[in-house]
């Protein structure tokens, strides 16, 4: 381990630190047909189901409808049934079904669910790293070959990290010379304590000479990692429990460290104090500033630590006080250890940390802030600033793409050295997802259209609404699997998955809604409002099918809403066969589906048909003409022609 853990971490024990139609509308289920030109396609589907027809796409869009509706009991019980005829579906419905069956408490059967959509799906269980990036070493060597790496030239025998710049300054720590109480070493690393050093940078960012920085901010212990703010006259950093010559220590009689705040008056630090969240019992260290100066980001094993040491941010009010400190969550922190954090001007967070799969010791990590306060994957910034050993403290330049980091790797001139870098190629893939929401059948723009964003695992990553030209997007990661939800009164939600390509661009994905309920007037043909194109006989037979019977349910459901509903039914084949052996057969099949429906209560007044063989092709597919097996499917076909409402 790097000499600044036993020197400035173990000494003080710090961080061994002790952690979602087809929302079919349903809402609206008890919407009166009006004047019986509306179908409510899902309640039909469901009064179908309950009658004992079973079909996989009708079981997933009722339990979609009422996932999508919370209504996670009623969810559960389609879900069930789907489940009960098939396992073979998208992954997704294993991580519904699991979601739905915890809400009624059927918690080890959720969790059969869960572990199937874990092996599924594109990503592992959460928390899980290593097995989640079976290949980080291979992630990692794509992020390499992307800096050049110096000694930044300020490095003594001794441990020397922890840079920061301010007013072309660069400020460190180090264990070198410390005056005085040079002699004074701690017995566990046998080194000085440190103390706060600064040089002079010229304009290609090269340190001059190294003097000490600041007697006034300089105690009998340690003191390092500090942060200014842009004007540089407030400074944030990190010493030992030791304030006005008094140690603090915790109930185990050990001094932790706490971070400190101090102002620039007449050339000189003062008004030194701790800050308010700091505690004897917990140890708070190495802060860093946003770039508005607004937001204090820390490393701390405070309560509501998730690992060892985790991540922290607190706001700066505009009266000088603070708010309570918040923990960056589980995409950022581990069982591990994350530390060191460094916030840029593009909202990036770079921190060390040995909790995300790295090269040995402490890595470097990066990842987007949001606006909405999340962040983006975690990455690994590559082999060349990374080492087997203990790398941290990273600091860059936006503008120059130059900056430093700390290392106890090998061939270094003291225990930890500090290192200077050129950035020569930025490791974030920028991608726009972005796209237009229409109306399915008129291909007119659905402003207002809400749309959310889902990781592969559907975690809510943002929500939009599409613009007065129907536009959305939304700022995505490179190479990263998504799914994308569309919705708007009166339509069907739509969901879409979407892998983003792997190089810097847009990514399109446009979507159509279709409307929640047909619309149907006489003329039209009832059988398209629920997608029957046929209705299935045995090859040269009349008889109805099981499979036929179940879209012949949703027609006679249909009329049993709309008692005075009229249907003309008619019945077309393709033009294989002979002209008359067609006619007849058609018209046999005509009135095979009449006299089921009449069998099954429809008023025979309200029904005629007939067959019209090949008479009425769709396309070119007439005899002698040679065609696809889909050219002449489309042919074979079924109506239901409304002739009176």
């Amino acid at each position: 381990m790097k000499n600044y853990i036993t020197l400035y971490l173990t000494i003080v024990s710090v961080f061994s630190f002790n952690c979602y139609s087809q929302k079919a509308q349903l809402a609206s289920a008890d919407k009166k047909y009006e004047n019986y030109s509306y179908i409510n396609a899902i309640k039909t589907y469901e009064r179908v189901a309950e009658k004992g027809y079973k079909s996989a796409d009708m079981f997933q869009k009722l339990g979609n409808a009422y996932y999508f509706n919370a209504d996670l009991e009623q969810s559960a019980k389609w879900y069930g049934e789907l489940f009960a005829m098939t396992s073979d579906v998208e992954p997704v419905y294993f991580y519904r079904y699991a979601q739905s069956l915890r809400a009624i408490g059927e918690n080890d059967k959720a969790n059969e669910m869960l572990k199937k959509f874990t092996k599924l799906s594109d990503d592992d269980s959460r928390g899980d790293l290593f097995i989640k990036n079976v290949n980080y070493l291979d992630a990692i060597k794509n992020n390499s070959g992307r800096y050049t790496v110096e000694n930044a030239g300020i490095n003594s025998q001794y441990s020397d990290y922890g840079a920061a710049i301010t007013l072309n300054k660069i400020v460190f720590a180090s264990a070198r010379d410390t005056g005085s109480l040079g002699q004074r070493k701690h017995t566990w690393t046998n080194q000085h304590f440190t103390d706060l050093y600064v040089a002079d940078l010229d304009g290609e960012m090269n340190p001059g000479t190294v003097d000490k920085f600041d007697r006034t901010v300089k105690s009998k212990f340690h003191e390092a990692t500090p942060t200014f703010t842009k004007d540089g006259k407030t400074m944030y950093f990190t010493r030992n429990n030791y304030f006005e010559a008094e140690k603090g220590k915790n109930e185990k009689n050990i001094t932790l460290i706490k971070i400190y705040k101090a102002t620039l008056e007449n050339d000189q630090w003062v008004n030194i104090m701790e800050l308010p969240f700091d505690s004897d019992n917990y140890s708070t260290a190495h802060p860093a500033l946003s770039s508005d100066d607004k937001t204090l980001y820390f490393a701390s094993d405070m309560p509501g630590t998730l690992g060892q040491s985790d991540l922290f941010k607190v706001e700066i009010n505009e009266d000088g006080t603070y708010g309570t400190p918040i923990n960056l969550g589980e995409t950022i922190n581990t069982e591990g250890r994350e530390t060191f954090p460094f916030i840029n001007d593009e909202n990036e967070v770079y921190f060390a940390s040995d909790g995300h799969p790295g090269l040995g010791g402490l890595d470097i990590f990066v990842s987007k802030i949001n606006e909405d306060g999340t962040f983006n994957k975690v990455q690994n910034v590559g082999s060349d600033v990374n080492s087997p050993k203990d790398d941290f403290a990273y600091w860059i330049d936006t503008k120059s793409r130059k900056g430093f980091f700390s290392s106890n790797r090998d061939g270094g001139q003291g225990y930890d050295d500090i290192y200077k870098f050129l950035e020569l190629k930025k490791l974030t893939c920028e991608q726009l997802l972005f796209g237009k929401v229409t109306d399915q059948s008129t291909n007119e723009v659905l402003p207002g259209a809400k749309i959310s964003l889902f990781d592969s695992r559907f975690n809510a990553m943002g929500e939009v609404l599409a613009d007065s030209k129907g536009d959305y997007s939304f700022a995505v990661e490179c190479g990263k699997t998504y799914n994308v939800r569309a919705e708007k009164t009166d339509y069907t939600k739509k969901e879409e998955k979407i892998t983003i390509d792997k190089e810097n661009g847009k990514t399109n994905l446009n979507i159509a809604l279709e409307k929640e309920q047909c619309k149907v007037a006489v003329g039209d043909d009832l059988g398209k409002c629920f997608g029957i194109k046929m209705i299935y006989f045995d090859l040269d037979k009349s008889n109805i099918r099981k499979e036929a019977a179940l879209d012949l349910e949703k027609i006679l459901d249909v009329l049993s809403q709309n008692p005075t509903m009229k249907l003309d039914i008619r019945s077309h084949t393709d033009s294989r066969a002979s002209h008359k052996y067609n006619e007849d057969l058609s018209d046999r099949r005509a009135k095979s589906t009449i006299n089921w429906l009449i069998k099954n209560g429809v008023s025979p007044d309200r029904l005629i048909g007939k067959g019209y063989g090949e008479t009425e092709l769709v396309n070119k597919c007439s005899d002698g003409v040679d065609c696809t097996e889909d050219e002449h499917q489309m042919n074979r076909r079924s109506e239901f022609i409304i002739t009176a409402l």
